[in-house]
């Protein structure tokens, strides 16, 4: 193609209307929607024609917001339990791929759609891009897939797939040992659209009562109980948490009874995106308990502002090399560190100002997103498979 801005590139996302739209009655917000609607915002004003897919929630298919086009593959309950894998969703899937009509498909994490998304590419002759968005996607266990038919078209997916995007050096590490996979590395970035973040000072001093976030889902992968024993400990710090469980299960239940009983726990529930800055601008350090991630949003949104991170997850070391925070191993390492922080504000200070540079020289789009064109221009220079 003599004119690569004319490139079509389709986003298939099917929890990403929320994002998409700003509805406050969807409650999904993960960082990998966040993150594929940053690139394609900058894609839009690169002046590539772009959409998504996603799921049907009562919108006009085909409608337009803010540049890209959103075209609807299914329902969430539509279809007869057993029978709906088939139709309406992969049915409903390929239907919107068709319409979209675009050169390129970019699917991200590890499921179902990676193969369903590689195998319509295959057979129309288009091309399709798969980016990993946890360690779990990058591991031979695939031990964050429920079962042997996700694991499958996974795989297969990866096989058909043209371009593979890691976050990390060790993911594309981990994919070239276990996936047999080379990749490219694409770092996450910040998602500009939380307002006024940059306006806010961050600073604190002894006589300050400390606050800390909690950003997340409500589930196993990211140890919530831990954060609970961590608060009992430090009864003098508050703990703002933001999120819930996607699924309603007993341990997101009585994680959520057991926190509302303990003083000092804040509980906010699903914040729409849209909203969730005001967190960032009440609190003083953002805490990690998770046991895997990818890259996590939420840490770039924290250095963005200059606030530190303590973080039991360290993606390619990048905290404890840039002193961007503080890596704990268990809640007793946690609560220790928070303790030394309220003692020595000083350690806090230097932590935030590295946070802050780190951020500007590594993760803003100016910075990270030139490196996804380029990969998008070489699929139609043969310069890739």
């Amino acid at each position: 193609m003599t004119n690569t801005h004319k490139l079509t590139i389709c986003f298939t996302a099917l929890n990403a209307y929320n994002v998409l739209s700003g509805r406050g009655d969807l409650s999904h917000t993960g960082g990998a929607e966040v993150q594929q609607l940053l690139i394609a915002k900058w894609l839009v004003g690169r002046g590539f024609p772009v959409s998504f897919i996603t799921l049907d929630h009562g919108q006009t298919d085909g409608i337009e917001i803010d540049g890209i086009k959103v075209y609807k593959a299914y329902a969430p309950n539509d279809g007869i339990r057993g029978l709906r894998f088939i139709h309406p969703r992969w049915s409903g899937l390929w239907s919107a791929m068709s319409r979209a009509n675009s050169d390129v498909y970019y699917q991200r994490t590890a499921d179902c759609q990676t193969g369903q998304v590689g195998l319509w590419c295959r057979l129309h002759h288009k091309k399709f891009i798969f980016a990993a968005a946890n360690e779990s996607d990058c591991v031979s266990s695939l031990y964050a897939l429920k079962n042997n038919r996700e694991k499958i078209l996974y795989k297969i997916g990866l096989k058909y797939s043209n371009i593979v995007i890691a976050q990390t050096i060790t993911q594309q590490k981990l994919l070239r040992e276990n996936m047999k996979v080379d990749s490219y590395i694409v770092p996450n970035c910040r998602n500009d659209s939380i307002e006024g973040l940059l306006d806010k000072e961050l600073s604190i001093e002894k006589s300050k009562a400390l606050r800390v976030l909690w950003i997340g889902r409500i589930n196993e992968q990211k140890r919530f109980e831990w954060l609970l024993d961590i608060a009992e400990q430090c009864a003098d710090i508050t703990f703002d948490v933001v999120g819930a469980a996607n699924v309603d299960s007993d341990y997101s239940n009585g994680l959520v009874q057991r926190a509302a009983k303990i003083p000092n726990v804040k509980m906010h529930g699903y914040v729409p995106y849209s909203e969730i800055g005001k967190y960032y601008q009440q609190c003083d350090i953002l805490c990690c308990t998770s046991a895997y991630e990818g890259f996590p949003n939420t840490f770039l949104e924290a250095w963005a502002i200059g606030m530190p991170v303590v973080t039991t997850f360290d993606p390619d070391g990048v905290v404890s090399a840039n002193n961007l925070g503080w890596i704990a191993q268990d809640v007793e390492g946690i609560v220790k560190t928070l303790q030394r922080i309220i003692q020595s504000p000083e350690i806090w200070k230097k932590a935030s100002t590295s946070a802050r540079q780190y951020y500007l020289a590594n993760h803003t789009p100016e910075v990270c997103l030139p490196k996804f064109e380029k990969l998008l221009i070489k699929l139609f220079e043969d310069k890739v498979n």
